[in-house]
């Protein structure tokens, strides 16, 4: 749509990566050290940066009239974006922890939140698909231009078939669903404004002593439950992202469904698209079967819930490579699939209030950190959001991947089998371990949560008698 080369795009992404591993953790920092207002400490942070976010975001669809220069705006905007994003996005999370101090109901809150998240995440789709896809870009037939390749013959056919007025409506396109989903932005932010509460006693909980950034950075770091967690966390992102990513070029190309699949447009890596109802009943089915692992977890735990929900998986993915093409087999793995995404980004995400929980009864008098957790939660979110999207462009593009063509060569049906299949399954496997080492089971819930209501008494009865001295001085 921009124009931009591959290989500047590439930088754009990892540069912005990059950016990443350093203001996340500072944002959550700072959000720490942020005294409270009559809006409460978090949601200062999600009101100032929502308008600027809207307008970066925007400003990224957008293609500048300039000759030179344009690698330099979207790597700008880019950046910028992301950072206002993490202002977003880590208080927005944070907030678990301070509306309520029931492990319960903050596990209830965190499958709300994850369903809404996911829900959202099939709107913005669909729009941005519905609205771009209207635009007709016909796939090229492959096998003319594979034997062109490297020559200033297929160099001169590409330029001739290049519509000027077709890539002119596709511009236009995406900056109208970004428009669209700015509003939504905004129209969400406002709820979240409006309709969630602090609980300014939790929000106040400060150190005694002043902490730095990297005081507080190392303390985070060297608990052990939370490197546990965040390892499993960050290798199960990978696969469900590697596996949604390239899945409607696998039905597409791999399985030959391009006909079947009509109702939705997908914009996936840049100028790749791929119509595929698929990807959109896998995000669906995860939607849906949010608030079954919920139940789930209540009933039987969260380690058994996460060893189940992920693992459940595996046999799908292995049926969809292994089963000749078969269009009922691959709805049943996209819903399968989407089940496992669902426990994939719930259940992390809920068993970090109980690291917290676990991190503040080993160090008692350090308080407020609870956003510095977080933060690095939303780093690899992002983070293997950016991996995934590397991995899969480097590894199509070296397998030969044709941009627009219709029928793709043998080694990209390859890779992409690799991409949805054997990555994700050993990517799996491997956080399944990292999760067996993960030590905050159901009984060492109880037991931190039976210790931090004595801690809380101790701490208000140690309260109450000061002001009781205090008043028989005065």
């Amino acid at each position: 749509m921009a124009a931009v080369d591959a290989f500047y795009a590439s930088i754009i992404l990892f540069v912005g990566r990059v950016w990443d591993a350093i203001t996340d953790p500072m944002v959550g920092f700072f959000i720490s050290k942020t005294p409270w207002t009559r809006f409460g400490r978090l949601m200062p942070w999600i009101m100032f940066s929502t308008p600027f976010a809207i307008i970066s975001y925007f400003l990224i669809w957008f293609v500048p009239d300039i000759s030179t220069g344009q690698v330099m705006w979207y790597l700008v905007f880019y950046c910028a974006f992301q950072t206002l994003v993490t202002c977003f996005h880590v208080p927005y999370s944070a907030l678990t922890m301070f509306i309520s101090r029931e492990q319960s109901e903050r596990d209830s809150a965190t499958a709300y939140r994850m369903t809404v998240e996911v829900l959202g995440t099939v709107l913005g789709t669909a729009i941005q698909g519905q609205i771009v896809g209207k635009v007709d870009t016909p796939c090229i037939e492959s096998p003319f231009f594979f034997s062109l390749t490297n020559s200033s013959v297929a160099m001169e056919e590409l330029n001739m078939t290049h519509d000027t007025e077709s890539l002119t409506d596709t511009r236009n396109a995406y900056m109208i669903a970004a428009g669209v989903i700015g509003g939504l932005y905004i129209l969400c932010a406002l709820i979240l404004l409006l309709g969630v509460k602090e609980r300014r006693e939790s929000s106040e909980l400060q150190s005694d002593e002043p902490v730095s950034f990297l005081q507080g950075l190392k303390l985070v770091m060297n608990h052990g439950p939370y490197i546990k967690l965040i390892a499993g966390f960050l290798f199960t992102s990978l696969a469900f992202m590697l596996l949604e990513g390239n899945f409607a070029l696998f039905c597409t190309y791999t399985l030959g469904f391009r006909n079947e699949f009509q109702n939705i447009l997908l914009a996936i890596m840049g100028q790749r698209k791929a119509n595929n109802t698929t990807l959109l009943f896998l995000q669906l089915s995860a939607t849906l079967t949010i608030p079954f692992w919920q139940w789930f977890l209540t009933r039987f735990g969260k380690k058994t819930a996460v060893y189940v929900g992920i693992s459940s998986a595996i046999p799908f993915l292995i049926t969809v490579v292994v089963v000749d093409s078969n269009l009922f087999v691959t709805y049943v793995v996209a819903v399968a699939a989407g089940i496992s995404v669902a426990a994939a980004f719930l259940l992390p995400w809920s068993m970090l209030p109980d690291v917290i929980d676990d991190f503040k009864l080993q160090h008692p008098s350090s308080h407020g950190h609870e956003a510095i957790f977080f933060s690095f939660y939303v780093f690899f979110t992002k983070f293997t959001a950016g991996v995934s999207l590397g991995i899969s462009t480097l590894s199509l593009d070296f397998a030969g991947y044709q941009t627009r063509g219709c029928s793709q060569p043998d080694q990209v049906n390859f890779t992409l089998k690799m991409l949805v299949s054997a990555v994700p399954v050993g990517l799996i496997l491997l956080s399944l371990l990292l999760f067996k080492l993960y030590p905050i089971d159901e009984e060492k819930r109880r037991k931190n949560k039976k210790a931090l209501q004595d801690l809380r008494e101790e701490s208000n009865s140690s309260s109450e008698s000061d002001n009781t001295e205090l008043a028989s001085i005065v």
